[in-house]
């Protein structure tokens, strides 16, 4: 994948330019995440730019980006239980203390990580889970990424 995208992740996922985008959601996007060391880890970016917290959005669009999030959690959550039987919880986190504009964070939790980690934040992975190629998202990881789309499609059908 060219790197230009990540630049740009919403304004590249508006032109149809972002290649990790799973689905147009109400007020976003989801995304698979640029790293699996947890298979299945997406994020929901909203869909303005300019947008950097939750409290920016009017409570409708608000509502919306929170309930985009929910269904990208349930998604991920049917799609790692179905997967992996190990599977433990889905963590949700609207963090945005290194990107500018909005998004939430949907972590997968399982039972084979290491027992010092299993019950702490993802956040406290070696540096080195975000940048070694092990684990960077690329074509090995195609049935999940369509199997969290697929779950999405069910969700958002069911409604």
């Amino acid at each position: 994948m060219a790197d230009d995208w990540r630049t740009d992740r919403v304004g590249s996922a508006l032109r149809g330019e972002n290649p990790t985008v799973l689905r147009r959601l109400d007020a976003g996007f989801a995304v698979i995440g640029d790293v699996q060391f947890l298979p299945g880890y997406s994020v929901l970016l909203v869909d303005d730019r300019k947008v950097e917290r939750l409290s920016d959005l009017p409570r409708p669009k608000r509502l919306a980006f929170l309930s985009d999030m929910d269904q990208l959690g349930e998604a991920v959550e049917r799609t790692s239980r179905r997967m992996d039987a190990a599977f433990r919880r889905v963590n949700l986190e609207i963090l945005g203390n290194a990107d500018g504009f909005l998004h939430a964070h949907v972590w997968p939790r399982f039972e084979w990580e290491p027992a010092k980690l299993l019950r702490l934040p993802v956040w406290l992975y070696p540096r080195g889970n975000w940048s070694d190629n092990e684990f960077a998202l690329s074509p090995r990881h195609d049935p999940l990424r369509m199997a969290i789309r697929d779950e999405l499609d069910r969700l958002r059908s069911a409604d």
